[in-house]
């Protein structure tokens, strides 16, 4: 049976690791052609030659989303070689260990807002015009549980985080009469490398019950496969014995 994103243009932000390069892999298996965007080109390099081993293709490009111009080049790139695109992932997202109040500063809480916020801006605004040509689209949002339920993951992480639903919703409602759909899906505890930066190592008793990233990627699909008349516009993601 032919898959229903056979064909269909993806563009996944965030692709060199975790739930971002798990996302674009699936995708690329299920017969998108996707373009793996990422900061790290030895990282997405890696990514295409595990890939073309396996007999799979897919595009990959260098990206910075903390400068604008280098997410419009990507979506200008993409748009050039393939005429649209049907999906936008925004799977970037940062953190820090010195995450406390007590230890932030102005330039760490600018990066993180940069990194995890406003490179999704500007990736949403590059891409609409596009998606409003052809009268569809879908943008996901890869956020946090911590949005829900607030944690010690640090205020610039969880206001960047907050500020990814505004954006998703915020662009649905403009954007819902030219087609244009988004889904914010929160994940939680997933194990990947963002968990590094924690301040305090997680346990591996916990560790052994946390999402994989091919979880979250699984997610991307089923929502993806929708057709145009439905859209989830929220998803929470839990491990189920955490």
């Amino acid at each position: 049976m032919k898959s229903s994103l056979q064909d269909q243009v993806a563009v996944i932000i965030g692709a060199s690791s975790g739930m971002g390069r798990a996302t674009a892999i699936a995708l690329a298996k299920s017969g998108a052609l996707v373009t793996a965007a990422a900061r790290r080109t030895e990282r997405l390099d890696s990514l295409r030659t595990e890939l073309v081993d396996q007999k799979i293709s897919l595009d990959t490009f260098t990206v910075d989303v903390t400068k604008p111009q280098s997410i419009c080049d990507l979506i200008d790139h993409v748009i050039h070689i393939r005429g649209r695109i049907d999906l936008l992932v925004y799977a970037t997202g940062t953190n820090i260990p010195e995450r406390g109040l007590k230890v932030l500063t102005a330039d760490t809480w600018q990066m993180m807002l940069e990194t995890n916020l406003t490179g999704a801006f500007h990736a949403t605004q590059a891409v609409l015009p596009s998606m409003r040509k052809q009268q569809n689209g879908l943008i996901v949002y890869l956020s946090t549980a911590a949005v829900q339920f607030p944690d010690v993951s640090g205020v610039a992480y969880q206001a960047s985080k907050h500020g990814l639903s505004g954006l998703a919703h915020g662009t649905r409602a403009e954007g819902k009469k030219s087609g244009i759909r988004t889904t914010v899906i929160f994940p939680g505890l997933c194990r990947t490398e963002i968990l590094a930066k924690r301040p305090v190592p997680t346990p591996d008793d916990v560790l052994q019950h946390a999402l994989e990233p091919q979880d979250v990627a699984d997610a991307v699909l089923f929502v993806a496969q929708l057709p145009p008349r439905a859209v989830v516009t929220e998803m929470q993601l839990w491990p189920s014995r955490l």
